[in-house]
């Protein structure tokens, strides 16, 4: 799924002919960023009612980096550097990737793995 949603990544560059939609791709590598540097590797902390320094900063800086992810094609249609197209196609590959993690915070909460 993750390659899926690359794919579109790149596939919204090349049909426009316009490379500024990988922007977004550096989203894609700072989201799960948090994760390893403060939550030890694992989804756990996300959805703990704990909290503390760390975790709190991670919260928000994963927060932060998934609402970049979405208004950056945004910023990008606005300012007429990308095509309405490659907005969407970039909306589809987010929700993809969003799948993805899904997917992955689901297998990792479950021991039988």
């Amino acid at each position: 799924m993750f390659s899926g949603s690359i794919l579109l990544q790149i596939l919204a560059c090349v049909l426009y002919n316009n490379w500024w939609p990988m922007l977004s791709a550096l989203m894609y590598v700072l989201v799960p960023m948090p994760c390893l540097f403060f939550g030890g590797g694992t989804t756990q902390f996300l959805i703990s009612h704990d909290g503390g320094g760390w975790i709190d900063a991670a919260k928000f800086l994963t927060g932060a980096s998934s609402v970049g992810s979405i208004a950056i094609p945004i910023i990008l249609r606005h300012a007429d550097l990308i095509g309405t197209g490659a907005m969407w196609i970039e909306f589809f590959s987010f929700f993809i990737f969003v799948c993805t993690v899904l997917c992955f915070h689901r297998a990792s909460l479950e021991d039988e793995w």
